[in-house]
């Protein structure tokens, strides 16, 4: 599919009427050509392949809490996981998949000039390939997803969800828990007093 792409750019760049088309065809073709977009596309491939399943799950209009929450648990540790070892595992596919479309592999030891930073650029201070990519891009993007995920997942929100399957009325009320349904009630003091939660103990 990849060679495809370039295959249609390269035509557009040849066929086209106009020098701006003419242009953006050839810049796309050198874009794509790059190392970096090149590592970008990989990564994002294997984050949505990791949130996914939650992405679908969400999506259903009869949503399975159950499941959704088993799934966010799931994908915090993967995504964890992913963090510490997954790095390597999108060099090494990058390379592969740029030799095999012979675009150019840079040397992950070599020195580049820090970006973003005109003081510290000026200044001759330099990083390497490798703290780039595993850095300023890599753990900067997972990082982001990890702390979005804990945004809208939070340790109390992710209780409250876990403690509202319980009153999940399918298979017979198969979910049911007391201990849930107790902790429910904690985590409503102003809706539930001293005594109510002993009634309610009391009645369970």
């Amino acid at each position: 599919m990849w060679a495809s792409v370039i295959g249609i750019l390269g035509n557009i760049q040849d066929d086209a009427t106009t020098s701006d088309n003419r242009g953006m065809a050839r810049g796309l073709i050198d874009r794509m050509n790059d190392y970096e977009f090149v590592f970008a596309l990989h990564l994002m491939k294997y984050l949505l392949g990791i949130t996914n399943d939650l992405s679908l799950v969400l999506q259903q209009r009869d949503q399975n809490i159950v499941q959704a929450m088993s799934l966010i648990d799931t994908m915090k540790s993967q995504l964890q996981d992913f963090r510490e070892e997954g790095c390597q595992i999108i060099l090494d596919e990058v390379n592969n998949f740029c030799e095999l479309n012979m675009i150019p592999v840079i040397d992950m030891e070599d020195s580049i000039a820090i970006r973003g930073n005109a003081r510290r650029s000026r200044r001759g201070q330099t990083i390497t390939n490798f703290h780039h990519y595993r850095v300023e891009i890599f753990c900067e993007v997972v990082d982001l997803i990890i702390q979005e995920m804990n945004n809208r997942f939070s340790e109390v929100s992710t209780e409250l969800l876990s403690c509202i399957t319980c009153l999940d009325p399918k298979s017979s009320f198969s979910q049911f828990n007391v201990q849930k349904l107790l902790r429910l009630a904690d985590l409503y003091p102003e809706d539930f007093s001293s005594n109510d939660y002993l009634y309610l103990e009391s009645q369970l």
